[in-house]
Parts: C-alpha cells; sequence; structure tokens
C-alpha cells in the first residue's frame, strides 16, 4: 500500500490557489486500499478532509498505488481511467481540473 498521507498532503503544497478562483466543487477520493478523502476546491481556497462528502461535484474510485501515480505524474490519469484502474462518477469533467489545479512541481 502506498503512503496515501503523504500523498494528499503532496496535494496541500502542490495547490495553485490562482487556478481555483471561482471554483466550488468537491473532490472526492474513494481509495479500495486506505482511507477515503475528499478536497474542497472553493474559490482560491482547498481544504482536505478524510472521510466521505455527502454530495461530491466528482468522485474518484481507485487504489492508493494509482493515486499516488497520477498525482505524481508517473501514471498518465487518462489512461488509468481508460483501463479502469481509475474511475469517475459524477462530474467527470471536473477530474480533468485536477491536472491545473495540482500542477506538477
Amino acid at each position: 500500500m502506498a503512503d496515501t498521507p503523504s500523498t494528499i498532503d503532496s496535494l496541500k503544497s502542490r495547490f495553485d490557489p490562482q487556478a481555483a478562483k471561482g471554483v466550488d466543487d468537491i473532490f472526492q477520493f474513494n481509495i479500495s486500499d486506505a482511507d477515503d478523502y475528499y478536497l474542497v476546491v472553493k474559490d482560491g481556497n482547498l481544504d482536505v478532509l478524510q472521510g466521505e462528502h455527502d454530495d461530491p461535484s466528482v468522485t474518484l474510485s481507485t487504489d492508493s498505488a494509482t493515486l499516488k501515480g497520477v498525482m505524481n505524474g508517473e501514471i498518465n490519469g487518462m489512461q488509468a481511467f481508460m483501463s479502469g484502474k481509475l474511475k469517475a462518477s459524477g462530474n467527470v469533467m471536473l477530474a480533468t481540473k485536477l491536472t491545473s489545479l495540482f500542477p506538477s512541481r
């Protein structure tokens, strides 16, 4: 199992408040082999909370290794989605915003 809390923490350091101006969305991460997290992105601010939100904008389901790979750029998110390693429900197009909200450094 990959270190999911450190993967989530790395998102905090990579968050781009400018890219999040005017955004008001909740990104739910359901991680099959670790705790679930959700990101509340609201007008340039980010809150990261453990657990499950009752009404997320988009839900992404994967395992911790795939999440880590996608978030650090080692795995292409679209390829993970197409191969079934990453599933999305809700406003699926929001998932494409993650790369601008959390650019690789």
